[in-house]
């Protein structure tokens, strides 16, 4: 059985119980989120070949400090950078280190600053010069399943929902997608309930109802969905060692639909990428 939950009059940590959150929260969340957004679009130009991901890690550290924030990340579980910096083949929780980004690498930076106690969650996917055309549809195809998955979230309407957008849409492309990783809640709490899978039925799942906060993250592999995590307990690569990709946003249920609290206040959504057909879904939060 599902229990809902107002998220103020319960403590910060996850029980397993869903969070709904008020219109101050909300607010909070348009902050840290619009923070890490804008963190984001400043890494734009700093991705390019021969850049270490450790300087760009140590850039968004700087940030965060300029900015009176935390990275969410930074000795998170004993994790010690403030970012997430996944290349090609490294699905998700690459580590960032002193090797130089190559011409033609696509490569993932996922950031979460907390800002006030609230967690803004995103992440996006940069190409370092030019990439293949094989990587650049790749990384459309998953932006687009990432908008199919945010155009089903609606009160009333089931998680299940969203995966199933987002799965129909990929495997539809000849792609696959990654079952070992999930979207999850996010609030006050760096990941509470529910999860969000990235497949799956329509009508399925927990029922989605106002006040829910939580990404949406789907990893999109152009071979096979299976990952395996390296020897450094962190590190998800694909097994066959096909190219994977992954967007996120962190989005909120409103009375009519959702909140897409992540969004690129510079359109930078798919930072140098040709501008994409779909544009950024327009929220209608209430």
């Amino acid at each position: 059985m599902t229990v809902y939950l107002e998220a103020e009059a319960h403590p910060t940590r996850n029980t397993g119980s869903i969070r709904l959150y008020d219109a101050e929260a909300f607010e909070g969340m348009r902050r840290a989120c619009q923070l890490t957004a804008r963190c984001l679009d400043e890494l734009t130009d700093l991705v390019q070949p021969g850049v270490t991901t450790q300087f760009i890690d140590d850039r968004v550290f700087e940030f965060a400090m300029d900015n009176k924030a935390l990275p969410a990340t930074l000795n998170y579980r004993g994790y010690g950078k403030s970012t997430c910096i996944s290349i090609n083949h490294v699905v998700c929780h690459g580590i960032p280190n002193d090797k130089p980004l190559r011409e033609g690498d696509i490569a993932n930076i996922d950031v979460t600053l907390i800002v006030n106690g609230y967690y803004g969650d995103s992440s996006r996917m940069y190409p370092v010069g030019k990439v293949k055309r094989v990587a650049e549809r790749l990384c459309e195809i998953t932006y687009r399943s990432l908008l199919l998955g945010i155009e089903a979230v609606k009160p009333g309407g089931h998680v299940g929902d969203i995966g199933a957008a987002i799965q129909e849409y990929a495997e539809g492309e000849r792609c696959s997608v990654v079952r070992d990783f999930c979207g999850h809640g996010v609030g006050r709490l760096f990941h509470d309930a529910p999860n969000i899978l990235h497949y799956g039925r329509r009508g399925e799942g927990v029922e989605m109802r106002p006040g829910m906060i939580f990404t949406i993250e789907p990893m999109i592999n152009t071979g096979r969905p299976h990952v395996k995590v390296l020897n450094d307990g962190w590190t998800a690569v694909t097994r066959d060692r096909s190219l994977s990709a992954q967007y996120e946003h962190t989005v909120g249920v409103t009375e009519t639909g959702c909140e897409v609290f992540t969004y690129s206040p510079g359109g930078r959504d798919m930072p140098g990428f040709p501008p994409s057909t779909w544009a950024p879904w327009t929220s209608n939060a209430a």
